[in-house]
């Protein structure tokens, strides 16, 4: 990784500057952004408007991350994006020093905003990748921005205290925009968020939960508090456009939504839940919704997690819950070993545990163990780990593998 926007300002010139004609809103945070993206574009297209959500990670496929009205592009038009944008990295790569070049997250991005310029995109929801001030996506000009939540990750490059990454975070708002700020937020971060929006003359708005809100298709209590956010965020464009909320678009929206990889529910037996939480507040988070999600009986845990992550602090969370453990591996050259889990579990008094470095195969064994005493079974601690075990029970990240938008 390396910061600076210099390399993303200098592919939007070689495209056409796509992002200047995007209307946007952008969602940042470190916990909550995917589901909260994909809320608020399913609120806006139930108001008529055509609109585009790009997300960060992926769960199976490159694909995801862009979806125009809901839909995944077809494979060879996504590849033509990508094309278009791997040229005009090639041309930016030949005007940077030998030591620098267009980062992959700056491609994807550029190929995306390229793509929904294309296809006449309405409003784009746009989910930061790390941090803000020099994330590629903060090219846009949003006129809404939400941030969902600040914790302490990503320290190496957003700074070490809750105030240096909500500074961090909260430098893309613009002036006179409207900024949205999940419940929950750390008292650090709620002052950052003051007086950036004083000196930008930005409009606050905190929305929360409340009884009467829409049913959602997404499990989760914390999905009722992004949802919250999400709806207050689409109301805010919308009325920047001239468009009424209306009860029915959101009921309709709160009733459709899917999240892939987040309470994620396997079929047949054992009752299986994968979820993608991957730091110990969004571990937190699940756990406060394990108990709707799973029925009463031993629990067995299957985990993977990525090295910069606080595993500690996540175990001391699961391990109480749980009867058994199979530490794993996510399929990325950063994930932790599991020995170094086991390690971890140890220290805090825990030994029921094996080590499958295979993720579907540690799976396969907690499955069987819960099977044969009653029980149920929870994947968790990465969005790698996720999207391994859901592509290897053959499952479409989008859950709806027909819906794929037609040719450009």
């Amino acid at each position: 990784m390396r910061f600076g926007l210099d390399r993303m300002r200098r592919m939007m010139t070689v495209l056409g500057s796509p992002e200047q004609r995007l209307a946007a809103v952008h969602v940042l945070g470190t916990n909550g952004k995917t589901s909260t993206t994909r809320m608020i574009a399913a609120i806006l297209q139930r108001h008529g408007l055509r609109t585009a959500s790009y997300t960060s990670p992926h769960l199976i496929s490159y694909t995801e991350r862009l979806q125009i009205e809901e839909r995944e592009l077809e494979p060879a038009d996504f590849a033509a994006a990508i094309a278009q944008a791997s040229a005009a990295a090639e041309r930016v790569n030949r005007t940077l020093a030998e030591d620098d070049h267009v980062t992959q997250f700056e491609l994807l991005t550029a190929a995306a905003l390229w793509e929904m310029d294309g296809r006449a995109v309405e409003v784009a929801v746009v989910e930061a990748g790390l941090g803000g001030r020099y994330d590629a996506t903060s090219v846009i000009g949003a006129r809404v921005t939400v941030l969902t939540s600040v914790g302490l990750e990503h320290t190496r490059w957003l700074g070490p205290t809750v105030t240096d990454i909500a500074e961090e975070k909260l430098a893309v708002v613009a002036p006179g925009a409207t900024l949205v700020l999940g419940p929950g937020l750390p008292a650090e971060a709620l002052a950052v968020a003051e007086r950036v929006a004083g000196e930008r003359q930005a409009r606050v708005l905190r929305p929360q939960p409340q009884e009467g809100m829409p049913a959602l298709r997404a499990r989760g209590a914390f999905q009722q508090r992004n949802f919250a956010v999400a709806a207050a965020a689409a109301e805010a464009y919308l009325r920047d456009v001239g468009i009424a909320l209306e009860e029915g678009a959101l009921a309709q929206a709160a009733a459709e939504i899917e999240v892939p990889g987040r309470l994620q529910l396997l079929g047949g037996e054992p009752p299986t839940l994968i979820d993608s939480a991957h730091n110990p507040d969004a571990i937190s988070a699940l756990v406060e919704s394990l108990p709707a999600v799973l029925p009463p009986g031993p629990l067995a845990l299957v985990m993977g997690v990525l090295d910069d992550k606080d595993a500690a602090a996540m175990l001391g969370m699961l391990l109480p819950l749980c009867e058994r453990a199979w530490f794993t591996a996510p399929r990325s050259s950063r994930a932790l070993s599991p020995a170094a889990l086991q390690s971890l579990a140890r220290q805090l008094g825990f030994s029921e545990i094996a080590c499958e470095p295979r993720p579907e195969r540690a799976l396969s064994a907690a499955r069987a163990w819960a099977l044969e005493h009653g029980g149920c079974v929870l994947a968790t601690g990465s969005v790698y780990l996720a999207g391994d075990l859901l592509a290897a029970a053959g499952f479409s990240a989008t859950l709806t593998p027909s819906r794929r938008q037609s040719n450009r």
